[in-house]
Protein backbone atom coordinates (compact mmCIF):
# COMPACT_ATOMS: atom_id res chain seq x y z
CA UNK A 1 0.00 0.00 0.00
CA UNK A 2 1.38 3.58 -0.99
CA UNK A 3 1.30 5.91 2.04
CA UNK A 4 1.68 9.71 1.84
CA UNK A 5 5.27 11.25 3.14
CA UNK A 6 3.51 13.17 5.88
CA UNK A 7 1.22 9.66 7.45
CA UNK A 8 5.04 8.02 7.13
CA UNK A 9 6.52 10.17 9.16
CA UNK A 10 3.64 10.17 11.70
CA UNK A 11 3.85 5.89 11.27
CA UNK A 12 7.73 6.33 12.51
CA UNK A 13 7.08 8.36 15.52
CA UNK A 14 4.09 6.78 16.68
CA UNK A 15 4.55 3.13 15.88
CA UNK A 16 8.46 3.50 15.73
CA UNK A 17 8.11 2.02 12.21
CA UNK A 18 11.33 1.34 10.42
CA UNK A 19 12.41 2.86 7.14
CA UNK A 20 13.97 0.73 4.69
CA UNK A 21 15.99 1.62 1.43
CA UNK A 22 15.60 -0.96 -1.09
CA UNK A 23 18.26 0.79 -3.27
CA UNK A 24 21.59 -0.48 -4.10
CA UNK A 25 24.69 0.36 -1.42
CA UNK A 26 26.13 3.16 -3.77
CA UNK A 27 22.98 5.31 -3.65
CA UNK A 28 22.71 4.83 0.04
CA UNK A 29 25.92 6.15 0.19
CA UNK A 30 25.12 9.09 -1.81
CA UNK A 31 21.87 10.24 0.00
CA UNK A 32 20.35 8.86 3.17
CA UNK A 33 17.11 9.25 4.76
CA UNK A 34 17.53 10.20 8.49
CA UNK A 35 17.03 7.25 10.07
CA UNK A 36 17.06 4.83 7.32
CA UNK A 37 18.56 1.35 6.98
CA UNK A 38 19.73 -0.11 3.66
CA UNK A 39 18.64 -3.42 2.50
CA UNK A 40 19.34 -3.59 -1.53
CA UNK A 41 16.23 -5.62 -3.36
CA UNK A 42 17.95 -7.86 -4.39
CA UNK A 43 18.58 -8.96 -0.42
CA UNK A 44 15.19 -8.57 1.26
CA UNK A 45 14.20 -11.90 0.86
CA UNK A 46 17.01 -13.31 2.22
CA UNK A 47 17.42 -10.67 5.31
CA UNK A 48 14.35 -9.10 5.66
CA UNK A 49 13.66 -11.47 8.42
CA UNK A 50 16.69 -11.21 10.22
CA UNK A 51 17.33 -7.43 10.02
CA UNK A 52 13.37 -6.30 10.22
CA UNK A 53 10.96 -6.68 12.94
CA UNK A 54 8.27 -8.20 11.40
CA UNK A 55 5.72 -6.96 14.58
CA UNK A 56 6.87 -3.30 13.60
CA UNK A 57 5.15 -1.65 10.76
CA UNK A 58 7.83 -1.35 7.79
CA UNK A 59 8.00 1.60 5.00
CA UNK A 60 10.45 0.88 2.38
CA UNK A 61 11.68 3.52 -0.61
CA UNK A 62 13.66 3.62 -3.01
CA UNK A 63 14.71 6.05 -6.39
CA UNK A 64 11.41 6.10 -7.65
CA UNK A 65 9.03 3.42 -6.34
CA UNK A 66 9.40 0.90 -8.46
CA UNK A 67 11.90 -1.21 -6.30
CA UNK A 68 10.26 -0.48 -3.17
CA UNK A 69 6.94 -1.63 -4.76
CA UNK A 70 8.49 -5.21 -5.41
CA UNK A 71 10.08 -5.49 -1.74
CA UNK A 72 6.83 -4.54 -0.42
CA UNK A 73 5.47 -7.30 -2.10
CA UNK A 74 7.72 -9.22 -1.13
CA UNK A 75 7.88 -8.87 2.42
CA UNK A 76 4.46 -9.41 2.44
CA UNK A 77 4.51 -12.48 1.13
CA UNK A 78 6.70 -13.27 4.32
CA UNK A 79 5.77 -12.88 7.73
CA UNK A 80 5.16 -8.87 7.74
CA UNK A 81 2.10 -7.62 7.93
CA UNK A 82 2.39 -3.88 7.66
CA UNK A 83 4.19 -2.95 4.68
CA UNK A 84 3.93 0.60 3.19
CA UNK A 85 5.65 1.76 -0.14
CA UNK A 86 6.51 5.58 0.65
CA UNK A 87 7.95 5.38 -3.59
CA UNK A 88 10.57 8.09 -4.10
CA UNK A 89 12.93 9.06 -1.23
CA UNK A 90 12.32 12.45 -2.92
CA UNK A 91 8.85 12.45 -1.21
CA UNK A 92 10.66 12.69 1.88
CA UNK A 93 11.88 16.18 1.63
CA UNK A 94 8.65 17.59 -0.06
CA UNK A 95 7.12 17.13 3.18
CA UNK A 96 7.39 18.97 6.24
CA UNK A 97 8.68 17.67 9.65
CA UNK A 98 5.51 16.54 11.79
Amino acid sequence: MFIPCDDAKRLIKEKNAQLVDVRTPEEFAMSKLPGAINIPLQDIDRVGESMLDADVPVIVFCRSGQRSHMAMQILLSQSFDEVYNLGSFMAWHQCPDL
